[in-house]
């Protein structure tokens, strides 16, 4: 299709209000023009003036002239495939995780109750008793005996477990669902290996050349090698080694190279787009709305956003939390005054503070400021005198004594 055909084209009569903007932007940018995408929310409540598509394109037109309009995030058709991949992962993984679900329903009709005993159905073990099951093997205590490692201590609850009624029928539909399930992972897996690909091919996501330092008399520069991360500086030794860009985000606590992968495919790595954290924040929605009315101020949603980016932020916070770091005890300390949903958004808001700092510079490595931050900068001399003023207005007199 080219672009007379793209424009000029006939709507269907059962077609979407408003067009898609992706055939006209890439149509564009392939013929070497410079496009900008504009949100029209932010030009619908200029006062009025006659309404045509011509005139609207030139109200446009001078809005961007005066620098009156922003130009919205359109990744780079490298990021663009990398989303592609990354969206349709996502998607795999839930699909998989219904015929889980599918898997256990059907041992529930069976009477087969293997979930209150393994942690995972899907385990070793479990597979190995799902799979004698579905081969015919019906004598739970054959079937327990399959249990490796932890699982063996509970012989006798397994055996309990899997004393069920699972019929011909039940096995049927069991090897359908698990082989649907292998299926699937096998695609996860050609997925993730294709995004490691892409991502690799990206130079920005490169390790960064060391700067080799100033070559001694009578011997040449020592040259860098952007596949290994090139040789250590020679001026600081101590100075660690500059990494890749899934590597340096996978320091991050609670961001895995599946997270790291998402990440960047939502993000890119042309921080550029985004001149402070604050504004990424602001792009992602992870900053609360100020809504003022009159005198009263009171905090409003963070908003819709990146659905992709604000659930793989959502578990890297989740699994933050629960860590003995400076995120972690963030969370701890938050929990107590402003509930757990809320808790969570400010450490993913917090994570993605790092994230930008980490993309943009990409020699910076990610520090752990640790647990006790907090505890080691309070002022222990004026927390003394709060409480010791507390007690004297409830009618106290503190006498204070040193600890031995």
């Amino acid at each position: 299709m080219n672009s007379q055909e793209a424009f000029r084209g006939r709507r269907r009569s059962n077609a979407s209000p408003l067009p898609d903007w992706r055939p006209f932007l890439y149509l564009l940018e392939a013929r070497g023009l410079c496009v900008w995408l504009v949100n029209a929310q932010q030009v619908k409540q200029v006062p009025g003036r006659p309404k045509t598509d011509k005139l609207d394109a030139v109200w446009l037109a001078k809005l961007n002239e005066r620098g009156m309009l922003r130009r919205s995030f359109v990744p780079p058709a490298q990021i663009r495939q990398l989303r592609d991949y990354t969206r349709l992962r996502a998607v795999l993984v839930e699909e998989r995780s219904r015929h889980k679900q599918r898997v256990e329903k059907l041992l529930e009709d069976a009477m087969i109750k293997l979930g209150t005993v393994a942690t995972d159905i899907f385990g070793v073990s479990g597979r190995a008793m799902l799979e004698a099951l579905v081969a015919g093997q019906r004598d739970p205590k054959v079937l327990a005996e399959l249990a490796r490692g932890r699982l063996r201590v509970k012989h006798a609850a397994l055996v309990e477990a899997l004393t069920g009624q699972f019929s011909d029928h039940h096995a049927f539909v069991a090897r359908i669902l698990l082989d649907q399930i292998d299926t699937l992972g096998g695609q996860i897996d050609q997925l993730t290996t294709r995004i490691e690909e892409a991502i690799t091919a990206i130079p920005a996501a490169r390790p960064p050349a060391p700067d080799p330092g100033p070559p001694t008399s009578g011997q040449p520069p020592i040259p860098a090698t952007p596949a290994t991360g090139g040789p250590t500086d020679a001026a600081d030794p101590k100075t660690p080694a500059p990494l890749a860009a899934v590597d340096r985000l996978d320091e991050v606590p609670g961001i895995g190279r599946a997270a790291a992968h998402v990440l960047i495919a939502e993000l890119g790595l042309d921080m550029g787009q985004f001149p402070t954290p604050a504004h990424l924040v602001s792009w992602a929605r992870l900053s609360p709305r100020t809504i003022q009315s009159g005198a009263k101020t009171r905090a409003g949603a963070t908003g819709k956003g990146n659905p992709y980016l604000k659930g793989t932020l959502g578990e890297v916070a989740a699994a933050a939390a629960k860590t003995d770091t400076f995120l972690g005890q963030r969370y701890r300390r938050l929990v107590r005054r402003i509930g757990k949903l809320k808790a969570l958004v400010a450490v993913a808001r917090s994570i993605l503070v790092i994230i930008w700092h980490l993309l943009a510079d990409p020699t910076a490595r990610f520090h752990d400021l640790g647990p006790d931050y907090h505890t080691n900068r309070i002022d222990k001399d004026r927390k003394t005198r709060n409480h010791i003023r507390q007690l004297q207005a409830l009618g106290y007199s503190v006498t204070l004594t040193p600890a031995a």
